[in-house]
């Protein structure tokens, strides 16, 4: 039986990045030794840095005076390292989720945090709009796509101080205007590569700016200066991520990501509204194309249990939604195929025509 992949992270990456990152592992470029024991400084590998980095560059259309480089630790070690980099006096932070609040809880140990707009009254369903950000803050941090809820910053906003953005779980899925960030981070376990890498685009004019000794792993300047090679780098996920980056170029860059993330969206949304078992869970206007989010309409909530057992039996893997919020998700980054969308569509017919 075909298996569907919706996990929200770790998550699907395209069938020919894996074989391909595979072979790599079993012998690196006709070296004899594998890709997992190469050093990072073998002369095989720079050009491997250096093709996702000039990549990352072409696909994001990113403009002289930024740095790209690759970290560990994840986005949770950059809700540690923006501030340590960037706040000086104070900063502001738009809480949208589960994340963007981790972000804050980290960047309240350097100085004063501004929660400039908050939707977890409404348990994080939309957006937070017609909010105002002090124009005497250090930068204002935004989460662009939250998972666990499922709702989206879709389109680069306009503000007067400088922009940080969490974009874990969205990043090359659409064109992104870079020049109006100061600084971009993801976790690579969504849209480029295996989890153990994290990308980081920073702005360099903006780097030591700020007013503390900064551990010298915490420290981007350590990172951009040594372009990503100050310490062992994670070898086999930067080069999955160079393997998606060649994928993601081949089928057409971030604009054809974006009109087929729509297009899966447009399928899976409008059979929630169809059918009359489940629902939806965000505000319309705000809902993820990343992260699709549905729950039981109330009078059929004892079937939750039965539907994800039936879903499972046909192979959709993954769509349980978070275990803070229960329901369903449906995780559509850019390796999901339409055929997967369908078939979870086919699955959600069925079981309403049998209830």
């Amino acid at each position: 039986m075909k298996k569907y992949n919706f996990n929200a992270g770790p998550s699907m990456l395209p069938r020919e990045v894996i074989e391909n990152t595979a072979k790599q592992c079993l012998d690196f470029n006709g070296s004899g030794l594998s890709l997992m024991e190469i050093s990072h400084r073998a002369k095989d590998f720079q050009p491997v840095i250096d093709e996702a980095e000039a990549l990352i560059k072409e696909l994001l259309q990113i403009p002289d005076g930024y740095s790209v480089v690759f970290l560990g630790g994840g986005a949770s070690l950059e809700f540690c390292m923006i501030p340590y980099n960037f706040l000086i006096n104070k900063a502001a932070y738009l809480n949208t989720g589960t994340w963007a609040k981790k972000a804050m809880k980290e960047a309240k140990l350097f100085g004063e945090v501004i929660e400039v707009a908050s939707s977890a009254d409404a348990n994080y369903t939309f957006i937070p709009k017609d909010w105002t950000c002090p124009e005497d803050v250090d930068y204002l941090h935004i989460t662009t796509n939250n998972t666990i809820y499922g709702t989206e910053i879709r389109k680069d906003i306009d503000v007067n101080v400088p922009l940080i953005a969490d974009m874990s779980s969205d990043i090359f899925s659409r064109p992104v205007d870079v020049k109006k960030y100061d600084c971009i981070y993801a976790g690579a376990q969504k849209n480029l590569a295996m989890a153990g890498v994290t990308l980081v685009i920073v702005k360099n004019e903006k780097l030591g700016k700020a007013p503390r000794q900064i551990p010298t792993m915490l420290n981007y300047l350590t990172h951009v200066e040594k372009g990503s090679m100050f310490n062992t780098p994670p070898v086999v996920p930067i080069y999955s991520a160079l393997e998606t980056l060649r994928w993601i170029k081949a089928n057409g860059g971030v604009e054809a990501m974006d009109k087929l993330a729509l297009q899966r969206a447009d399928i899976l949304y409008g059979e929630i509204e169809r059918n009359k078992l489940f629902r939806g869970t965000v505000k319309e206007e705000d809902r993820s194309v990343m992260n699709i989010c549905f729950v039981m309409n109330e009078e059929y909530a004892e079937l939750e249990k039965p539907f994800f057992e039936y879903a499972t039996s046909k192979g959709m893997v993954g769509i349980k939604g978070h275990r803070s919020v229960g329901g369903f998700r449906a995780s559509c980054y850019n390796a999901q195929t339409i055929e997967g969308v369908n078939a979870l569509v086919q699955c959600m017919k069925e079981f309403e025509a049998q209830h």
